[in-house]
């Protein structure tokens, strides 16, 4: 019976998310001569360097499925985790020579850089799946709402999964920013949002976009995309290069661990501060996650100086302890002497400045009071 219960709970599953819009659109139109002419785009499909694959198959996923419909305390915190709240007036004033990051959860930031400001992979909601009850918010509170948010110069997507991509903030914020820059193939998911076409940059792997005297250049990932079961690899993917006046990050977006990093940094680097995933990994999809060891292995390839982890403490998306990805991180890390600012979700780094590594993850080092 127990078997029957979650083979029946299974078949739900592929069946809803199957016959749900992908909420978005294949790339038939927008791009589409650009898309075909791309050297990473070959068989109707986008590639990653080499052919890597996610080892990844619905075979050896559906195993795992009772285990993530679990409401295991260690996956999820039992605890709510510190969010701390923000107002736009506090994001004024900013000195050109400095660089401000803000971190709202999993992979979303506000970048402010020689007066300008970008939201990168903006994820608003409170689910990151196309089946809303599952994989919720760890705190339901935002920093920021985006209708409280400041002045937003553009947004920057690294690819198409629904934990980067957030139909509703784009929704939201399409009014409000001047240019959204994307990987080839997911501008067609933001027309079909109602986004102008002329307030799309859509760019390949290595290609560099001139914007508002930023340069942002478009860098190779290890990664795959898709919305539904049935466009996988229809768009690009990638990580993001912002070049100022006289400052420099990087934003791996997702990743598996790749020669790619090297080249970035031969290239682009060395980077002040460098964004990167380190959570949501295991052996199946190793390819195209980062343990978190190799997050500082890409991190000392791009010759970064600071480095913020992202891809954790906001949801889960693999079998590994909440917490685990930046205790991980932060012991190799101290074996490399390398430099990690861990601030709490709406808490900001400015570079130069003072490094947040408050151990907010452990409820020992919290004041709720602070939090309420």
């Amino acid at each position: 019976m127990r078997y029957f219960k979650w083979s029946l709970v299974i078949v739900i599953i592929l069946l809803i998310t199957l016959y749900l819009p992908q909420f978005g659109q294949k790339p038939e139109g927008f791009n589409k001569e650009k898309i075909m002419k791309s050297k990473n785009h070959f068989e109707d499909k986008f590639q990653n360097t080499g052919g890597i694959k996610p080892n990844m198959t619905p075979i050896k996923m559906l195993p795992l499925i009772p285990k993530f419909l679990s409401n295991d305390s260690e996956r999820i915190p039992s605890w709510t985790i510190p969010v701390l709240k923000r107002n736009k007036r506090e994001f004024e004033g900013l000195n050109d020579s400095l660089i401000r990051i803000t971190w709202f959860g999993h992979s979303t930031f506000m970048l402010e850089i020689d007066g300008k400001r970008i939201m990168m992979d903006p994820v608003f909601g409170q689910s990151v799946s196309p089946i809303s009850c599952f994989v919720r918010r760890f705190n339901e509170n935002l920093p920021l709402e985006i209708e409280d948010l400041p002045q937003i110069d553009a947004v920057i997507i690294s690819h198409d999964h629904f934990d980067h991509l957030d139909k509703e903030a784009i929704i939201q914020l399409k009014d409000k920013v001047k240019k959204i820059f994307v990987p080839l193939g997911v501008g067609s998911h933001l027309i079909d949002w109602g986004v102008a076409a002329e307030n799309i940059s859509e760019s390949d792997w290595w290609e560099e976009v001139h914007f508002n005297e930023l340069t942002i250049t478009c860098t190779p990932s290890q990664h795959f995309s898709g919305r539904g079961l049935t466009d996988r690899n229809n768009t690009l993917w990638c990580s993001w290069v912002i070049t100022g006046k006289s400052r420099k990050v990087f934003f791996s977006g997702d990743s598996g661990y790749f020669k790619g990093f090297k080249e970035i940094g031969e290239k682009y680097g060395p980077f002040d501060v460098c964004m990167m995933e380190c959570g949501q990994y295991d052996e199946l999809w190793h390819e195209i996650h980062m343990y978190p060891e190799e997050t500082v292995k890409a991190f000392k390839d791009l010759k970064g100086k600071v480095l913020i982890p992202m891809h954790w403490g906001s949801f889960s998306l693999s079998l590994h302890k909440w917490n685990e990805p930046v205790k991980r991180l932060i012991k190799a890390a101290a074996l490399e002497k390398i430099i990690i600012a861990t601030p709490m979700i709406g808490e900001s780094i400015v570079y130069p400045g003072e490094i947040p590594q408050l151990k907010w993850w452990s409820r020992n080092y919290v004041d709720p009071i602070l939090f309420n």
